[in-house]
This record gives C-alpha cells, sequence and structure tokens, in this order.
C-alpha cells in the first residue's frame, strides 16, 4: 500500500490539473430559442471546432448554452466558468457584477450590426411622451436601462412606462394590434418578419436604435490564464475563413469572430451612462 500511495496522490493532482486546464463557455441568452439540452449536440461541434483550431486536445475546450436568465446567470458565477458569450443588453446589465471583460465581438447570421426597433399599433405612438402608462415589452426587458440605452436617440420614455422581460413577442405584438398599450422592442430579426404577420397592416415601427453591437464574447474575471488567450482568439478568427469552420460556426448561428472595436463599444457605454441620468 505505502508503494501504490505515492501514484494515486499522483494521479489525482494529474486529474485536478486537467480539470483546471479545460477552458468552459457558456453562450448565454436569455429568451432565444432552444433549450440547453436541444442545443449541447451543436455547442459540442462548435467546442470540438474551436480546440482543434486552437492545437488543443478536445477536453480543453467545453461549450453549454442558457436561455434562462437565472440559470445563465449563476452559471457564468460558477468558478469552472472561463468564458461567456452574450448579447449586448446581457453584457452592460449583468457585465460588471459577473466581471466580464470584453474579448471579442461575436457577428450574428444576418446582419453585422443589431438594430432595435420599437412597435406599436398604427397612429398610437408620435413622441416618447405617448408611453405613458403603457407597457414596452421584449428580449431586452429584463434591462429596462438597456430599452432606454436603445431608444435614447429618440428620446426619454416616461417614468411611468412599465418595462418589462417577455420572450413571447408574437403575443406581444398581436396585443398591440388588438388595441392594448402595450409596444414591443424587437430584434433586427424579428423586425423583418413583422410584413409576415397577418395582422401586421395595423402595426408600425416608431423609433429604431442606430445599428449596434450584436453579441460579444467576454473573458469572465481572471480565469483565462494568459497563455491561453491568444491562440484562442487566433483560433476565432480563423475559424470562419474554412468551409468546416464556417459550418461549425453556423450550427451556432455565428458568421465569425472579430477583433472588439474598442470605440464602438465605448460609444454603446456612454450612450448606457446617459439612460441612467
Amino acid at each position: 500500500m505505502k508503494r501504490i500511495t505515492p501514484v494515486l496522490a499522483a494521479l489525482a493532482l494529474f486529474s485536478t490539473i486537467a480539470v483546471a486546464d479545460t477552458l468552459t463557455l457558456v453562450a448565454w441568452a436569455p429568451g432565444y430559442p432552444g433549450t440547453t439540452e436541444q442545443a449541447q449536440p451543436s455547442m459540442d461541434e462548435f467546442a470540438a471546432g474551436v480546440a482543434v483550431a486552437a492545437g488543443w486536445d478536445a477536453a480543453e475546450f467545453r461549450a453549454t448554452y442558457s436561455p434562462k436568465i437565472d440559470e445563465g446567470r449563476e452559471r457564468i458565477g460558477s468558478d469552472d466558468v472561463s468564458l461567456a458569450l452574450v448579447p449586448l443588453p446581457v453584457y452592460l446589465e449583468f457585465g460588471e457584477s459577473l466581471g466580464l471583460r470584453p474579448l471579442m465581438r461575436v457577428v450574428q447570421e444576418g446582419a453585422d450590426d443589431e438594430t432595435w426597433s420599437l412597435v406599436a399599433r398604427k397612429g398610437a405612438i408620435g413622441a416618447p411622451s405617448d408611453l405613458s402608462g403603457w407597457a414596452i415589452k421584449g428580449l431586452p426587458g429584463f434591462s429596462p436601462r438597456f430599452v432606454k440605452t436603445a431608444l435614447v436617440s429618440w428620446g426619454t420614455l416616461p417614468d411611468d412606462a412599465e418595462i418589462a422581460f417577455n420572450a413571447r413577442v408574437l403575443s406581444v405584438l398581436r396585443k398591440a394590434a388588438a388595441g392594448e398599450n402595450v409596444a414591443a422592442l424587437l430584434d433586427r430579426a424579428q423586425t423583418e418578419a413583422l410584413p409576415r404577420l397577418p395582422f401586421a397592416a395595423d402595426l408600425e415601427v416608431v423609433a429604431a436604435s442606430g445599428p449596434m453591437v450584436s453579441s460579444l464574447l467576454c473573458v469572465v474575471g481572471d480565469r483565462l490564464p494568459g497563455d491561453r488567450e491568444e491562440p484562442l482568439v487566433e483560433a476565432l478568427l480563423t475559424l470562419g475563413g474554412t468551409e468546416a469552420g464556417g459550418e461549425v460556426l453556423a450550427a451556432i448561428r455565428v458568421v465569425r469572430f472579430e477583433t472588439l472595436d474598442t470605440e464602438a463599444l465605448a460609444g454603446v457605454r456612454r450612450m448606457w451612462g446617459d439612460a441612467a441620468d
């Protein structure tokens, strides 16, 4: 037994090192389609592609998806999570409390930038003040400050306008078309789908944000070792340049990863600050 003990100790140490060397990414998108379980095959495919591109063993990189607000926040707060892929509203609302450091820009399918549009029944809203006593609902509604940020160029929203999270935007739009005092804040893809609704003639876009960053890849705290950051960035920058890599990214509805435009992000953060005043 005395001979075996050092061997067992060495194996235990090796196991601890292997776990510590694994980088875990959580794609956290509150309210977006799919469940963690449904998305896992695509996340596994993405993780395997990143590992190959970075020259790592398959066990060195893993990824998962969370579409729930509280569950995703708790998961990213876990000690084993090194990276978070999040939409801009999530980063602005939770980035400081979770210690998120933007590393790269993520370009989603459809367009390089995101645009948020406020949709209400036709002829009901002409100015921000008309939303007094109304409700504004949509995917970014978990962050009233982001909703104000997206619409800051249009004007200041009334203090008594209710802002709430609602992933069932079709239901919100149906209520708006029927005459209820509710407006929906839609992302670009949702706005583009508006004309296909049977009640589209009863709705209109009353305000829209300028182009904004869609999503960000962030480091969580200090959990990404310095010697892993450069190969990870290089792997993600080149992944979309090959047919196989493009397919890996398409599996998670991403076109490419880009170097972060710090000036553009700083501009958004200035608007975020203005919305707090």
